[in-house]
């Protein structure tokens, strides 16, 4: 088997032999599901090297190559770290049915909040309360929430990126949880969300990023992805790209036009 440029289920794992790598995860036949990889192909280079990096307007440079050597897996990480993601921006509000739920009024533009690098956590990392995240000021018990999210991770450098190239721009696919302490972020943020949605490691990520080609379905289908929680095996949140407010993975990127996109961000 020759070795391949390009990933389809990027992944960055401890190996059994104690070392960490980046590798594009071996699928059991009949899966599609991360989590039963039990091997990977290992990859060499930086997938998000600003070297990869060119114009917006340059051919898009080969991220990383995927070869032939395997590892096993002992434990999947989350796929990007504090030092190689600058930025995690997140749309707020951006499905209708939570809004609605929440009784807030649909957005007409970008609600847009920022996590710190700091927030992102493994995927099946316990998530840490800090004491003062367990405070509530009506004597209750502290609202701390989790929310099912898309993550869509950039992969190539751009700005001011035209809703036709949006998807030029993009790496993969990852699924996020958005954990919330909803006294902080509304009772007490001054209108700010990140008081309530930025301590360390509230923003687990993983367990891995899923190029657009291996969804094997257009990315921008309103109807094409499903999204979902599950809590002791019971379902609590169940919905799709289709309820989103700003829609689709090429719209999320071309929505956000106030700063410069670099790989690794989120």
């Amino acid at each position: 088997m020759a070795a391949a440029t390009t990933f389809s289920r990027l992944i960055r794992f401890l190996a059994q032999d104690g070392r960490v790598y980046y590798g594009d995860a071996i699928l059991p036949a009949g899966s599609t599901s991360i989590n039963a990889a039990t091997h990977a192909r290992l990859i060499t280079g930086d997938p998000f090297s600003p070297a990869h990096s060119a114009s917006p307007s340059a051919p898009t440079a080969a991220p990383c190559t995927v070869t032939t050597r395997t590892a096993a897996i002992a434990r999947l990480l989350c796929p990007l770290t504090p030092t190689t993601t600058r930025t995690l921006r997140c749309l707020g509000l951006n499905y209708a049915a939570h809004a609605r739920e929440a009784g807030m009024q649909l957005p007409t533009r970008p609600v847009l909040f920022y996590k710190p690098p700091t927030a992102l956590a493994d995927p099946f990392a316990p998530v840490r309360v800090p004491a003062v995240a367990q405070e509530s000021d009506d004597g209750g018990p502290p609202q701390v929430d989790y929310e099912c999210e898309l993550a869509v991770v950039v992969g190539r450098a751009g700005r001011d990126i035209a809703p036709r190239d949006a998807l030029r721009h993009v790496a993969g696919v990852a699924v996020a949880n958005d954990v919330s302490q909803r006294t902080w972020q509304l009772a007490r943020g001054g209108g700010q969300w990140g008081l309530g949605k930025g301590f360390d490691g509230w923003a687990p990520l993983g367990p891995g990023i899923v190029a657009l080609d291996a969804l094997g379905r257009d990315p921008d289908d309103g109807a094409g992805l499903r999204i979902g929680t599950k809590v002791n095996g019971e379902v609590v949140q169940g919905s799709g790209t289709g309820d989103m407010v700003i829609e689709g993975v090429g719209s999320c990127i071309n929505k956000v036009e106030f700063e410069k996109d670099e790989p690794a961000k989120l």
